[in-house]
């Protein structure tokens, strides 16, 4: 299948069940590389479910049933010869809930790393430092490097998270609402970083919050029981929505 150079990932008619209950429904979808796009939409209407589906994370829930493609650079990652764990490290992910492991800032960052394969300490120095300036921590950090990641504030450990997906070099991030947990001059902070971070990567988000998906976002898909209602830029979501749905949903009459 040939894919629009313009397109980073590209899912079609995407169903996804979990047991008989069906949590996403021929999801169709183009999106674009060096874009923020956010998932919008009330709770439990698939915005997650469709995340974890980019790098195949709802394969460790059981019964799970996909159905559908999902292309990432022309290449369908749900066929049988993908190796998940390079997927994976191709499309990080940050949570909704901070993780960072009980390991010391530097071991949290180097970690992906070491895995790999790498072992000089000049190389994982400097993708540590690396990976904690693009997530823009470094300065905070960096006569504390052996401290451990959970003495972080919460914003900081959710920048180390950060710092910690970049570290092996992805080209995607997904963020599942990666500020809903944090104050807001963490979540200031956070929003600063998805705009910095999206002239090196392609970037899905999903929140709750819709002055964020305002603030942060080119594009914005919105999910109603497991369908995308609408997609568009997000101007055009957020000042004149084609659909009737998404204006209600927007405008706080449902959800």
């Amino acid at each position: 299948m040939r894919m629009n150079q313009n397109i980073k990932i590209r899912t079609q008619e995407l169903n996804l069940f979990y047991g008989a209950k069906q949590a996403l429904k021929n999801v169709t979808l183009d999106i674009l590389p060096n874009n923020v796009t956010a998932l919008i939409g009330p709770s439990g209407c698939g915005k997650s479910t469709f995340l974890r589906s980019l790098n195949r994370m709802n394969d460790l829930i059981d019964n799970v049933k996909t159905t559908g493609e999902v292309y990432v650079d022309e290449i369908n990652i749900y066929d049988k010869n993908i190796n998940v764990v390079e997927l994976r490290k191709q499309v990080g992910m940050i949570f909704q809930k901070s993780n960072p492991f009980p390991k010391s800032i530097y071991e949290n960052v180097a970690y992906g790393p070491k895995i790999n394969g790498i072992r000089n300490k000049n190389i994982l120095d400097e993708i540590v430092e690396r990976s904690l300036k693009r997530a823009a921590l470094w300065d905070e950090v960096k006569d504390e490097l052996n401290k451990s990641g959970l003495a972080l504030s919460g914003g900081q450990q959710q920048r180390l998270c950060i710092a910690r997906a970049l570290a092996v070099d992805p080209e995607i991030l997904l963020m599942d609402e990666p500020a809903s947990a944090l104050d807001p001059l963490a979540t200031a902070k956070i929003e600063e970083l998805i705009f910095e971070l999206k002239e090196k990567y392609t970037i899905v988000i999903v929140t709750h919050n819709m002055q964020q998906a305002a603030r942060v976002s080119d594009r914005t898909a919105f999910f109603y029981l497991g369908e995308i209602i609408e997609y568009d830029l997000t101007k055009k979501i957020f000042t004149t929505p084609s659909k009737k749905q998404t204006e209600d949903y927007i405008t706080g009459r449902f959800g």
